[in-house]
């Protein structure tokens, strides 16, 4: 599984900077390639990959919507770090964009990402115009008003209060699960009718692992090594943010995230093509350590 996971990882890096790198050089040109060629899991393109592929799509007509969605991925993670948000100083064991350029750079480079996602979206030379709107429409949703950013509005609200368990999975379920369920759907529509009748298991399995992915990150703000993660630990104590963990305490999470494995995984068995690399994926997730 990691061989082929750092394979789709070294695709993703290689098609990213090869786009970026059509634009003249500029500041905003450097702080946008800073950030998103900085690495990471990059577990949202790969997900549009392996859902793809299950379904027997070329991976050159997924490259424009996994990178796309990586886009978006970076451009929130910019945003997120800035003093206003979260004001963190480290992702991905580097300085964050603000730090190391300056923060009206780093908002720049925030929203030239996010436009730059929609390009390559309507871009697709492999795509019909249909599946690319289809596109369009899914993607904006899920990462704006409908899904992540809607989430991490309510995430800032609710710093330093106390909140209910249904309000926390709430707040995670748009600020991290849309763009997660996005990414899957993404590799469906590329894929054609064939996915279509498994729309509604795709998205069961897509809740299951978005929230599961959240709660480890929570999981991981409190047991993670700070070397290994590339940002601080503890920052979500720093900020007063509700977690799991501090919820419904730190072995509850844990089991948590088993059950939703295993609600993953029996959505994955309802589909009758090679689902075991979304398997497979779905394991790391839920064990990873960073």
């Amino acid at each position: 599984m990691m061989n082929s996971l750092k394979s789709l990882q070294q695709r993703i890096d290689s098609f990213l900077a090869t786009y970026i790198a059509q634009y003249p050089h500029s500041k905003l040109q450097q702080a946008m390639s800073y950030s998103l060629l900085a690495g990471g899991k990059r577990i949202r393109p790969i997900l549009v990959y392996l859902t793809g592929q299950m379904f027997h799509c070329p991976l050159n007509m997924l490259d424009p919507p996994a990178a796309a969605i990586e886009a978006i991925h970076t451009y929130s993670l910019i945003h997120d770090d800035l003093p206003a948000m979260d004001n963190d100083d480290l992702r991905r064991g580097k300085p964050t964009c603000h730090i190391q350029f300056n923060e009206a750079e780093a908002i720049l480079a925030g929203d030239a990402l996010q436009s730059l996602a929609f390009k390559l979206l309507s871009e697709g030379e492999l795509l019909d115009n249909h599946t690319k709107i289809s596109m369009i429409k899914e993607l904006a949703n899920a990462s704006g008003l409908g899904g992540m950013c809607l989430g991490q509005s309510l995430d800032l609200q609710a710093e330093h209060q106390s909140i209910s368990l249904e309000q926390l999975q709430q707040i995670h379920c748009y600020k991290t699960g849309a763009l997660i369920k996005s990414a899957i759907r993404l590799g469906a529509f590329a894929s054609g009718d064939i996915a279509k009748p498994f729309y509604a298991i795709l998205d069961s399995y897509a809740e299951a692992i978005g929230l599961a992915f959240q709660i480890q990150d929570d999981i991981l703000d409190i047991i993670g090594e700070q070397a290994i993660m590339g940002k601080p630990q503890g920052s979500d104590i720093a900020h007063e943010k509700s977690t799991y963990p501090a919820l419904v305490g730190l072995d509850n999470a844990i089991k948590l995230t088993q059950q939703l494995y295993q609600q993953a995984i029996a959505s994955l068995e309802q589909i009758p093509y090679n689902s075991q690399p979304l398997h497979d994926l779905t394991g790391y997730i839920i064990n990873r350590n960073s």
